[in-house]
C-alpha cells in the first residue's frame, strides 16, 4: 500500500499556479493519481502473480518473497529522498524520471529471462517509483485553492479503494486469459502503453515547481538507512536456504547497529546546520515512535499475510490465478468498507480506540480463518473470516496516521509523514520476510504451515495493539491533507 502524497514541509501554495495551470487542474490531479494507482495495481497483481511467475521462470520459494520484498524495500528507501529530490530539481522532471524509469523497468520485468534479473529489475522499479511517487502533496497544493483542495483529497481514498478491489482481480484475469501466449510477462508489459499516456499527459499538463530555499541532500543518511533496511530483510529471507549458518545473524546484527548509527548520524549532521532526512527530536515522542512500531507491526502483518494467503491458495490448494484472486476479494472490499465507515461514523467517537478495536476485529477474523481451515477449503468458506480481517483492517488504518501526526508539531508534519510513509513500505517488505519464511520453514503440509502462519501473524497484531497506547487519545484533523 502506498501514498502519493508524501512530500517535504516546504511546500509551494496555490498562490504560486497561473491560470492556465488551473484551467488543467482536474487533468493534472488525474495524472498525479493514476501514477499511484498504478504503484497499487502493480503491487496487488505481482502478489497474485508470484506462483504463476516462479513456476515459469524457476527458482526457490525465496524468489516469491522477493518479488514483493525487494519491491517495497526499495520503495521503502527512495520514498525518504523521493520529495526532496522533487523539491531541489523541480517536481515535474522528478516525475517524468520517475514515471519513465517505473514504465522501462516493467517492460524489463517482462522480459526477464531468470529469476535473478526478475528481482532486479523489480528493485529498480521499486526505485523508480520512489522518485514518482511523494511529488503528490506539492502538485496538488499548487493545482488547487484550499477550497477544492478538499475535494481533491476526498477523491483519493475512494479511487484507492478501488485499485485495491479491482487489482487482484485485474492479475487473476491476466494471468487466466495470457494475452498473446505472454502468461505472467503480460502484468509487467501491460504498464507500457499505460505508462507512455501518463508520461504524454504529464508533459502536457504538470506544472513545474520547486523550493528555492531547499537544501542539499543527505545522502550520508540515506545510504546508511537503506543498506540497514536491506541488511534486515535479506538474512531473514535467504536464512532456511541457507540453513541459518552464524552469518546470517550477523547481518541481522549488523542491520540493528546500523539503524542506531543513522540515529546518531542524523543528529550530528542536524547539529552541524544540515537538513536530516528525518527531525531528530521526533524520536523523542513516544506517539511518534509508538506509532512506527504500530505501523510496523500492522503493515508487516497485513502485505505478509497476503502475499502468504496467495501462494497458499494456488500452490497448497491448487486455486488457477482468477480464483485465487476472487477468493481475497470479500478481505479487499471489506477493507474499503471499513475505511468509509469508520471515517464517516467512528472516528469522532473513538479516537485512538478506533485502532485498538480495528486489531482485535482483524485478530477476530485471522483467529476464525486458523480454526476453520482444513485441506479442502473452499472460496466460500474463506469469505466469513477474510470478511471480519477486511473490516478491521479499515478501522485500524483509518485511524493510524493521523492519531500518529496529532503529537507532532507543524513543522515536523512533511518530516513525520515521509518517515511513516517510508516504514510503511518497509514493514511489508519485512512482514514478507518473516511471515513466508515462516510459511516456507514448515512446509510438509501446506494447511498446518499456514496455519502457523496464522498464530506468526496474530503475534504482529498484538504488538500493533500494545504500540497502540503510545499514541495520544485525541486524533487529528480528518480533513487535514496529511491524513490522505
Amino acid at each position: 500500500m502506498t501514498t502519493v502524497e508524501q512530500s517535504a514541509p516546504t511546500t509551494p501554495t496555490f498562490a504560486s499556479a497561473s491560470g492556465a495551470v488551473y484551467r488543467v487542474r482536474w487533468i493534472a490531479f488525474g495524472v498525479v493519481l493514476f501514477a499511484g494507482v498504478l504503484d497499487l495495481l502493480d503491487s496487488l497483481i505481482t502478489t497474485i502473480a508470484a506462483p504463476v511467475i516462479r513456476a515459469g521462470l524457476g527458482g526457490g520459494n525465496s524468489v516469491m518473497q522477493w518479488l514483493t520484498a525487494g519491491y517495497t524495500l526499495a520503495l521503502s528507501s527512495g520514498l525518504i529522498v523521493g520529495g526532496r529530490l522533487g523539491d531541489i530539481y523541480g517536481r515535474k522532471k522528478i516525475f517524468l524520471i520517475g514515471m519513465g524509469g517505473f514504465t522501462l523497468m516493467s517492460v524489463l520485468c517482462g522480459l526477464a529471462t531468470d529469476p535473478g534479473e526478475l528481482v532486479v529489475f523489480r528493485v529498480l522499479q521499486g526505485l523508480f517509483g520512489a522518485v514518482m511517487l511523494p511529488q503528490g502533496l506539492g502538485f496538488f497544493k499548487e493545482l488547487f485553492p484550499p477550497r477544492e483542495l478538499g475535494t481533491a483529497f476526498g477523491m483519493i481514498g475512494p479511487l484507492m479503494g478501488i485499485a485495491t478491489v479491482g487489482g487482484p482481480i485485474l492479475g487473476g484475469w491476466l494471468l487466466s486469459a495470457n494475452l498473446l501466449g505472454l502468461g505472467w510477462r503480460s502484468i509487467f508489459l501491460i504498464n507500457l502503453p499505460l505508462g507512455a499516456v501518463a508520461l504524454f499527459m504529464a508533459v502536457k499538463y504538470l506544472p513545474e515547481s520547486r523550493v528555492p530555499t531547499a537544501k542539499r541532500l543527505d545522502w550520508t543518511g540515506a545510504g546508511i538507512v537503506s543498506l540497514a533496511a536491506l541488511l534486515l530483510v535479506f538474512p531473514v529471507v535467504q536464512g532456511h536456504q541457507y540453513g541459518w549458518p552464524l552469518w546470517i545473524f550477523g547481518l541481522l546484527v549488523l542491520g540493528i547497529v546500523l539503524f542506531g548509527l543513522f540515529g546518531w548520524y542524523e543528529r550530528t549532521h542536524t547539529a552541524r546546520g544540515g537538513e536530516p532526512l528525518v527531525i531528530p527530536t521526533l524520536f523523542k515522542k513516544r506517539a511518534f515512535t509508538g506509532g512506527l512500531v504500530g505501523g510496523l507491526s500492522l503493515f508487516g502483518a497485513l502485505v505478509g499475510f497476503s502475499l502468504v494467503l496467495t501462494i497458499y491458495l494456488q500452490v497448497g490448494l491448487g486455486y488457477g490465478p482468477l480464483k485465487a484472486a476472487l477468493t481475497v476479494l470479500p478481505m479487499a472490499f471489506a477493507q474499503a468498507v471499513g475505511l468509509v465507515v469508520a471515517r464517516m461514523w467512528l472516528a469522532d467517537r473513538l479516537g485512538r480506540r478506533l485502532i485498538h478495536l480495528g486489531v482485535i476485529v482483524t485478530g477476530a477474523g485471522v483467529l476464525l480463518l486458523a480454526l476453520t481451515l482444513i485441506p479442502e477449503m473452499t472460496p466460500w468458506r474463506f469469505a466469513p473470516s477474510l470478511l471480519v480481517t477486511g473490516v478491521g483492517i479499515g478501522f485500524a488504518l483509518s485511524a493510524l496516521f493521523n492519531i500518529f501526526l496529532a503529537a507532532v508539531e507543524p513543522h515536523e508534519t512533511g518530516s513525520a509523514s515521509g518517515t511513516f510513509t517510508a516504514v510503511q513500505q518497509f514493514a511489508g517488505a519485512l512482514g514478507v520476510a518473516v511471515l513466508g519464511t515462516v510459511y516456507f520453514g514448515l512446509l510438509g503440509e501446506h494447511t498446518a504451515a499456514f496455519r502457523t502462519t496464522l498464530w506468526a501473524v496474530g503475534v504482529m497484531l498484538v504488538l500493533a495493539f500494545a504500540a497502540a497506547f503510545l499514541l495520544p487519545k485525541a486524533r487529528s484533523s480528518w480533513e487535514s491533507p496529511s491524513s490522505h
